[in-house]
C-alpha cells in the first residue's frame, strides 16, 4: 500500500494500519474478547465482503499485524487503529482467542488522530465520514485546518473542500454516504444556494443524467446567471421602499395601488371605478373638500 506523509508526532505508525503485514514486532498477546472498538471511530460503515475477505487471510496465515489498543479504566481495552482486523477475527469467531496488540497510553485526542489517519491512508473512507472526522478534530480539539491538512498528509484546500461538503442538504449529505453521489458531484454542488435546485442536480447525477463535468457546467452557468441577477438588483432602488409606498398609498387612498419601477423610471397605478370614485380620488390627490 503507498504510504503518506503527514502523520505529524505519530510518524512510523503507518505500518500498523497495514491489514495483515509482519512489519511490526508483537507487543503482547490478550484475549479479543477484552478489546472493544472506540465508538467515536472515524469510519461508521464496514464493507462485509472486504472483511470477510480479511478473515480469509488472517484464517489462513493467523493475525500477523498487531491491533492498536489503549488501556481503558473498565479494563477492557479500546481500538486505537486496527478495527477492521478485530472484526475479521470476530467473524472467524475467535473471541476466546489471544489475539497480538500494541498497547499505547494515549489520551482522547491522540487516539482521534491516530484513527483519522489510519482511515485517511486506507483512501477508502466515506467522504462524509471523513469531512466529519475533520470537523470533530477542528471543533473538539481546536485544530485549524492546515494543523488537520498536515496531520493527514493532504492540502488544506482538499480539507475545506471536503468540509464544506457539510454544508449541502441531509438527503444529498446521505447520498454522498450511501456511494449514490460522488464526492465530485457533490463538490460540484456546492458553489449552488438553492437547497431545492441542489437537490433537483443531485438526483440528476444520482440518475446518471448528468456527469460530474456536466452538472460542473450547468452549476457554472446557474451561478453566473444567479451573479448578473445580485448586480441587477444591487443597481436598481431598494424594492422594500417601494413596496412600503405601494402598501401605505392603497391604505390611504383606500383602493389597489401599483409601484413599479425599472430602466430608470418608475410608474404610478391607481384604481378606480366610476367617474364619481375618480373625481373622489382627484380631491384626495389634491387635497380639495
Amino acid at each position: 500500500m503507498a504510504k503518506k506523509s503527514g502523520l505529524g508526532d505519530f510518524g512510523g505508525l503507518e505500518a500498523l494500519f497495514d491489514d495483515n503485514s509482519t512489519d511490526i514486532q508483537v507487543k503482547k498477546q490478550i484475549r479479543l474478547s477484552d478489546i472493544e472498538p472506540n465508538k467515536n471511530q472515524p469510519r461508521k460503515e464496514f464493507d462485509e465482503d472486504t472483511i470477510r475477505e480479511l478473515a480469509d487471510s488472517i484464517n489462513e496465515h493467523g493475525l500477523l499485524q498487531p491491533i492498536l489498543v489503549r488501556p481503558l479504566d473498565n479494563g477492557m481495552y479500546q481500538i486505537v487503529a486496527g478495527e477492521r482486523r478485530w472484526r475479521a477475527c470476530r467473524m472467524l469467531g475467535w473471541n476466546d482467542r489471544e489475539v497480538p496488540v500494541i498497547i499505547k497510553e494515549l489520551d482522547d485526542e491522540e487516539t482521534a488522530k491516530i484513527a483519522l489517519v489510519e482511515n485517511v491512508l486506507r483512501e477508502d473512507l466515506n467522504p462524509i465520514d471523513e469531512a466529519k472526522a475533520y470537523s470533530e478534530l477542528i471543533e473538539k480539539y481546536s485544530m485549524k485546518q492546515e494543523e488537520v491538512a498536515k496531520l493527514v498528509g493532504k492540502a488544506r484546500t482538499s480539507v475545506t473542500n471536503s468540509l464544506r461538503i457539510l454544508k449541502l442538504p441531509e438527503n444529498v449529505i446521505t447520498m454522498v454516504r450511501d456511494g449514490e453521489l460522488s464526492a465530485g458531484a457533490a463538490k460540484a454542488l456546492l458553489p449552488l444556494e438553492d437547497e431545492n435546485v441542489i437537490t433537483e442536480l443531485a438526483m440528476k447525477s444520482k440518475n446518471g443524467e448528468l456527469t460530474v463535468r456536466q452538472l460542473e457546467k450547468t452549476v457554472a452557468k446557474l451561478t453566473s446567471a444567479e451573479t448578473k441577477k445580485n448586480e441587477t438588483e444591487k443597481k436598481s432602488p431598494n424594492k422594500t421602499y417601494y413596496k412600503e409606498m405601494e402598501i401605505a398609498l392603497a391604505e390611504r387612498l383606500s383602493r389597489k395601488v401599483k409601484v413599479t419601477w425599472g430602466k430608470g423610471k418608475g410608474r404610478l397605478t391607481i384604481d378606480f371605478h366610476d367617474k364619481d370614485d375618480l373625481k373622489a380620488l382627484a380631491e384626495l390627490l389634491t387635497n380639495e373638500e
